[in-house]
């Protein structure tokens, strides 16, 4: 199954706004790091619900934001929820593209924010490079995953798509971001504190065999954030 038939079923399910609540709980720390500026122009690549371009509206006052999805009823849903929110003098924009060739001029845009998307790339040396491409100078992305090699309790999830994954550690981001013409500002792991975590007593669960390892997926693995800045 392709990327747009994977997520156009779920966008058709109302799965994206479940994606949203459940992304947000490190998300919003991440979207909290980066240096966005009133005025400046921001891509999500994967954008999902658009959430995070409806958030950097809200509280950074974004000039334009362009939400790229490879899933043509993701990008539309992400549009309605857009119209519906209160985006102020921010534009948004939502478009259908893939990873690797995106639809956006050399030196047009300010950040770059991925968020559980960046995995799904056909060919992701060639996304990266494109990112680069896209950025100004001094631009930075941000690309948050929870699906890599150190986080031993996401390795299963392939089970579970019929889409492509990449898993890679910690060391293969930095050096496929420096491949890339990236410069590496820092990475590391993102905890998830919102997500309950029932008392000893209640393991085994449906999902988890001990406490101990939900305590490490969340607590101590949650997010790897990796930043890169163009030179």
């Amino acid at each position: 199954m392709s990327v747009r038939e994977e997520f156009d079923e779920w966008a058709a399910a109302g799965r994206d706004r479940g994606m949203e609540e459940r992304h947000w709980h490190t998300a919003r720390h991440v979207l909290a790091r980066m240096p966005v500026e009133a005025g400046d122009r921001v891509l999500d690549l994967g954008t999902g619900s658009g959430y995070a371009l409806r958030a950097l509206a809200d509280t950074r006052d974004i000039g334009h934001g362009v939400g790229l999805d490879g899933a043509p009823k993701m990008a539309h849903n992400a549009r309605e929820y857009a119209a519906e929110a209160d985006t102020g003098e921010s534009t948004l924009s939502f478009v259908v593209g893939e990873f690797g060739s995106l639809p956006l001029a050399d030196d047009s845009v300010d950040h770059v924010f991925s968020m559980e998307a960046f995995y799904y790339s056909a060919d992701p040396h060639e996304t990266l490079r494109e990112i680069r491409r896209v950025l100004r100078s001094g631009g930075t992305f941000h690309c948050a995953v929870n699906y890599y090699e150190e986080n031993v309790h996401s390795h299963d999830w392939q089970e579970h798509i019929d889409v492509a994954m990449t898993r890679w550690s910690g060391p293969e981001y930095r050096a496929a971001f420096r491949e890339a013409g990236l410069h590496v500002a820092s990475q590391d792991n993102v905890p998830d504190r919102e997500t309950e975590i029932p008392p000893a007593e209640a393991f085994p669960t449906e999902n988890w065999e001990t406490r101990a390892a939900m305590v490490e997926r969340y607590r101590e693995y949650g997010t790897l954030v990796t930043v890169g800045v163009a030179p």
